[in-house]
């Protein structure tokens, strides 16, 4: 009888305690699985994912944007605006627009190099209709996604093909993405000296002995014209000294041309580096962008050329260049390049296009004049001719970060900390405040 006590005590003990410890690893079982996400590990995949850094120049957009001050002025923005502020379609491209919709185009997919009237178009524009690599057909073009993707391409066919030294050397300073765009598709990047800050000017010297000393067989980069973000360019003639030393170095001449037209108005002229190159006999590649000169930002409308030796050689690199973009993003946008292609198919479009694009760069020409006018009437003792110097949408005006934080504390008006201004925001309305501004923060 005192056996069978016990047993039964010993059973509802061992039964309790076990209840106990189920409990206790249920409820931890619980908390484990309530931290467990749908593929089953024990936290998220992605808790030691770090907060990136904000882009240098859409933070000072959102800045702006959180500015309740009425008189706030942003600089900063890499797009055109009228005097009003305001964004700007071109009339051309409204015409464009028209007569595709008229025309009811259907939504079918790209070949994956693009469209081969906008690839034909794209070349001549920046080579030229008479280029000698256009009627030997010794230059491939393929469509790319604006600028960033036409360097993306490139960069990427650099890294499979190119037989030389696979590092690419940019100038000082240059714009953002060029180091991103090389370095993720596997390429060093180093750099070159370009811009002078004594001088607010080229460092043409600096330059030349930099580029001397390029290894053999390396790749370069060069902003075609409207140097972003100094909008310092070589002259014509610094162009052909420094062309014959990127030959005697065996260099190979990677262009970016994002403002061809948009710089001094001219399409030719801003065009006389790449065409003054492939004529001493270079071979290149080129990325374009139609955002700028034809305000087609958001459409991502752009190219990609690389010349080549023979018409043979080309069907080869194009080739690859379809295998590059296949698992990028499969074949490109359809609608910017129908609009590029409509304006310079069409004689008439075109001449009005050219009529525009001439007339925003004057515009901005025009503005650079009227702030360095009035910042000498503000009694600035300071040289400012570099503002009139310099060329295409954005000036390196020379102020230092803490003057520029001075001028978005005080004055509401936001650019980025390098002293970059972009002078499509600059009017007739608020120039004179902006002077005054500079001014304040750079007189002694």
């Amino acid at each position: 009888m005192q056996y069978s006590v016990q047993l039964i005590r010993s059973n509802f003990i061992f039964s309790y305690c076990f209840k106990c410890v189920w409990l206790v690893f249920l409820v931890q079982f619980s908390s484990k699985m309530a931290a467990v996400g749908s593929n089953g590990s024990e936290t998220s995949w992605w808790s030691d994912v770090e907060m990136g850094p904000a882009d240098p120049i859409l933070g000072v957009t959102e800045a702006f944007r959180r500015d309740t001050n009425p008189k706030k002025i942003n600089l900063g923005v890499g797009a055109y605006r009228d005097d009003d502020g305001k964004p700007y379609v071109l009339p051309s491209v409204l015409k464009a627009e028209e007569i595709l919709a008229a025309e009811k185009p259907d939504k079918e997919y790209a070949p994956i190099q693009g469209f081969p009237d906008f690839c034909k178009l794209s070349a001549q524009l920046a080579l030229g209709e008479d280029s000698v690599h256009l009627k030997n057909e010794t230059a491939v073009t393929v469509q790319g996604i604006s600028g960033t993707g036409s360097l993306t391409i490139g960069a990427r066919f650099i890294k499979a093909f190119f037989p030389g030294v696979k590092c690419v050397w940019i100038p000082i300073p240059t714009w953002g993405n060029h180091i991103k765009v090389f370095t993720q598709a596997g390429l060093e990047v180093k750099q070159y000296r370009y811009y002078d800050p004594n001088t607010c000017g080229f460092d043409y010297q600096g330059a030349l002995e930099d580029i001397k000393n390029i290894p053999q067989r390396s790749v370069i980069l060069l902003h075609a014209c409207a140097h972003n973000p100094t909008g310092v360019d070589p002259k014509p003639e610094q162009w052909k000294e420094i062309s014959k030393i990127v030959k005697d170095r065996q260099l190979f001449p990677f262009f970016d041309m994002a403002y061809q037209g948009f710089a001094s108005g001219n399409v030719s002229k801003d065009a006389f580096a790449v065409r003054s190159f492939l004529e001493d006999g270079h071979q290149v590649a080129l990325a374009q962008s139609f955002a700028k000169n034809m305000g087609l930002y958001g459409e991502r409308a752009g190219a990609l050329t690389l010349t080549t030796a023979s018409k043979e050689e080309s069907v080869r690199v194009l080739s690859q260049l379809k295998i590059v973009i296949r698992p990028l993003y499969s074949s490109p946008p359809i609608h910017g390049v129908r609009l590029v292609t409509k304006i310079l198919s069409d004689p008439e479009l075109k001449a009005q296009w050219l009529c525009e694009v001439k007339g925003m760069a004057e515009r901005i020409i025009s503005m650079r004049a009227l702030l360095k006018e009035q910042l000498l009437k503000k009694g600035s003792a300071r040289n400012w001719s570099h503002i009139t110097d310099q060329i295409g949408m954005f000036c390196f005006t020379g102020l230092n970060p803490a003057q520029v934080e001075r001028l978005t504390n005080d004055f509401h008006i936001y650019l980025t900390k390098d002293g970059r201004i972009s002078m499509a925001g600059v009017s007739t309305k608020n120039a004179e405040y902006i002077a005054n501004a500079i001014h304040e923060v750079t007189k002694a």
